[in-house]
């Protein structure tokens, strides 16, 4: 039943949030106000083109717009479904003052669910550690609360098989401490941890969000599986886009939109509008290249399983390298234009169909802005830092290291894997220093080098860092650099080190919060 509560709740969020979005004027619903700017950035490109990949498009009759999603209030194209699940969830009754919203989110969706603090509602995003810092900080100042899940995944829906019953057991250790420190019963975890073993098992962290929300009575957005997420984009994404053509004397029906895969609702909601209208297929998703990560956007092989995943409805799917790619961000960024990493891959997928003639008119979608990768992209030219090395590499220079240095929020080794480690490596146990799963939690998630490890670096010329797999590492290794503390990752962590030893790997390390 709804409330005088709920009503001023609905009204706020429309005065401050809603009206300040793409949506259907409400005269007569066929109209989009507050549309995003779509760019005629044609020159542009053939200028990018031909000046990093000696292309000449100078003579191909293309006509090229970006549809700049980066200018939207939160900076991504993300805002369309939170704003239009968030208003659905207030207007049905599902959100309500002091009701906690949480959501697994790559860091856009979150970031758009951060606008929500000034309404008073309470935002709980479950991340990753694979994000970059960049997000991470523009999370934190939206003021969103954050569950570090310490996995190097995107938000999945879950692996068929090879559960992993020790990184489960680990990782719902890790969450019942957060979400204590955020102030939620611990205990209300606790009655639900055979659920949070069974889904963690299975790395499915869009179920675990569910589940979280519903012990702490609490709203889950569910963007993977909404079809709020797609349907936002049918009904007015599209239209917008149509009806700024159709100002330049233009119909979306002669365009190729190009767009990059994250949820699905994008592409989803743009092949349903463009299939709706004008009976065709004219819809390209592009992913980057099966080893790459590009910062929320999925492999082709990650997008399978996913709800909106919906190949039979694409003009085309394209993978292409990301590398590549880096080079037309930093000319586009360069020219004033706010483009994060996905829009750059879009643009170079759509650079090859302009190139190969399978295109001559096209609308690249924009999804983000540059400023949460603006440290990626200025290390472009430093790639000579070298932040990591192979196992081989290691041995043959590990006189160069003063200290080899365990770094894992979830996991510690045991004296048995301390002793593999040195032994392995060449070096006197001594030389192997173990920091506390918290300290390495500290150091990840404040970017700031607790004061005992700080002590144990103290004159090291440079550390060798090695932590499961290298991905943790990793990210240590991106800490230290920037505090002026020299140290390398090693490539496949501990998993390299055992390999050949007859061990496995649960035989060597211990979960930290046992």
């Amino acid at each position: 039943m709804s409330t005088d509560a709920d009503t001023v709740l609905l009204k706020k969020f429309e005065d401050e949030i809603w009206s300040k979005v793409p949506h259907l004027e409400r005269a007569d619903g066929s109209r989009v106000v507050n549309p995003t700017p779509l760019v005629d950035i044609t020159a542009d490109l053939k200028e990018c083109v031909k000046k990093e990949f000696n292309i000449n498009l100078d003579d191909k009759p293309i006509r090229v717009f970006g549809k700049f999603d980066s200018r939207l209030p939160g900076g991504s194209i993300k805002v369309r479904p939170a704003v239009h699940i968030i208003h659905d969830g207030i207007a049905k009754g599902k959100i309500k003052n002091g009701r906690t919203i949480f959501e697994a989110t790559s860091g856009n969706f979150g970031i758009a669910l951060g606008q929500l603090s000034r309404l008073g509602l309470d935002v709980v995003a479950l991340v990753s550690r694979k994000l970059q810092e960049g997000v991470f900080e523009e999370l934190r100042n939206e003021k969103i609360r954050i569950i570090n899940l310490d996995m190097d995944i995107c938000p999945a829906p879950g692996m068929k098989d090879s559960p992993n019953v020790l990184a489960a057991k680990a990782t719902a250790a890790n969450i019942r401490s957060q979400l204590s420190e955020l102030g939620f019963d611990p205990a209300k975890f606790d009655g639900a941890i055979d659920e949070a073993h069974a889904v963690l098992a299975k790395q499915d962290i869009i179920s675990l969000a569910k589940l979280i929300a519903k012990v702490y009575g609490g709203f889950c957005p569910e963007q993977y599986d909404n079809e709020l997420n797609t349907d936002v984009h049918r009904t007015v994404t599209g239209p917008e886009i149509d009806q700024q053509l159709h100002e330049e004397g233009e119909s979306l029906g002669d365009y190729e939109i190009v767009c990059t895969f994250g949820t699905g609702g994008t592409s989803g909601g743009l092949s349903r509008y463009v299939s709706e209208k004008y009976g065709k297929k004219s819809l390209h998703v592009v992913f980057p290249q099966g080893d790459q990560d590009v910062a929320g956007i999925r492999t082709k092989s990650k997008a399978a399983g996913l709800k909106f995943y919906e190949p039979e409805r694409y003009a085309g799917q394209h993978e292409v390298d990301f590398n590549q790619a880096r080079k037309l961000l930093k000319f586009f960024v360069d020219k004033g234009h706010d483009m994060g990493e996905s829009s750059a891959l879009a643009l170079y997928a759509m650079v090859q169909l302009a190139n190969f003639g399978t295109g001559k008119k096209f609308v690249v979608v924009i999804a983000d802005g540059i400023q949460k990768y603006r440290k990626n992209l200025e290390s472009m030219p430093n790639k000579q830092t070298k932040t990591q090395v192979s196992l081989e590499e290691a041995q043959s220079s590990i006189g160069d290291y003063d200290k080899v240095v365990w770094i894992h929020t979830q996991y510690t080794p045991k004296e048995e894997g301390i002793e593999i480690i040195a032994k392995t490596l060449g070096i006197d146990r001594s030389k192997v220093v173990v920091p506390t799963a918290r300290e390495a939690e500290q150091l990840l998630m404040t970017q700031k080098v607790p004061e005992s490890l700080g002590k144990a670096l103290e004159g090291s010329h440079k550390s060798l860092l090695v932590c499961m797999a290298g991905y943790t590492s990793l990210n240590a290794v991106k800490v230290l650099s920037e505090k002026g503390i020299a140290s390398e990752s090693l490539t496949g962590g501990i998993s390299a080190i055992s390999q050949g030893k007859g061990k496995q790997i649960a035989e060597l390390i211990r979960v930290a919060t046992e």
